[in-house]
């Protein structure tokens, strides 16, 4: 099948194909997501450490991570990792594409975590300490349930950038729609369709995400804007 034009028979054959991979596709966004949203709050409180040499380290890592594309990443995971002596190991695929994209994105959400927790008002933290709070009950009573629902927009704006960097995963052989649809390409010699279904994929489960998420942070923000006028009171 050699097409130099668009083809609806070609579009058909390519549809089922494409479609395998979709489930691969939506699970490794959520276990990256998930993966980040933990490895978030590890960077968070790794920088409240109130000892500057180790606060200065772990900035400049964070900032590395920020600064280097995603796709090298995967690659030094996947390529490279295995030949560090002592502690390289060999991963799968999924696994490399997990601790890729998580890894990479836990820096930017942990900044979202960061600001959630300056959010917080002094008077709370002072109250938590009046209390006699542990340092756990202090985060998990009152500073964590103040912080993090303002972050929650945010958080899911990450949700949708994560999905849409995920077929980057297929250069390390993550059988998701992007694998599926270059492998279509290379057996029949035609790219336009299952590419296409592949953007056209990505459109339909990213615009609506788009739009929820817009409805939450506006309601949220009315939420937020409401409490403090009745505070202001």
């Amino acid at each position: 099948m050699n097409n130099t034009y668009w083809s609806w028979e070609t579009f058909s054959e390519a549809l089922p194909f494409v479609l395998n991979g979709l489930w691969v596709t939506i699970a490794l966004t959520i276990a990256s997501f998930l993966f980040a949203l933990v490895f978030g709050f590890v960077w968070t409180f790794l920088k409240r450490v109130p000892f500057k040499p180790f606060n200065w380290v772990i900035t400049w890592i964070m900032e590395f991570i920020r600064s280097t594309p995603p796709l090298v990443q995967l690659f030094f995971i996947y390529y490279a990792w295995p030949e560090i002596p002592v502690v390289g190991a060999t991963l799968s695929p999924m696994t490399s594409a997990i601790l890729g994209l998580g890894i990479h994105f836990s820096t930017y959400i942990a900044e979202i975590y960061r600001s959630g927790i300056e959010s917080v008002e002094k008077g709370q933290w002072e109250a938590a300490r009046a209390l006699n709070f542990s340092a756990i009950d202090k985060w998990k009573k009152v500073i964590l349930p103040q912080a993090l629902p303002p972050t929650i927009p945010m958080l899911g704006n990450y949700f949708i950038i994560m999905f849409k960097e995920v077929p980057l995963a297929s250069t390390i052989s993550v059988v998701g729609i992007m694998h599926m649809a270059n492998t279509f390409g290379s057996r029949n010699f035609a790219y336009l369709e299952p590419l296409t279904i592949v953007g056209i994929i990505f459109l339909l489960l990213s615009y609506p995400s788009a739009v929820l998420i817009k409805k939450l942070e506006i309601k949220m923000n009315t939420r937020f804007d409401k409490n403090a006028i009745v505070k202001s009171k």
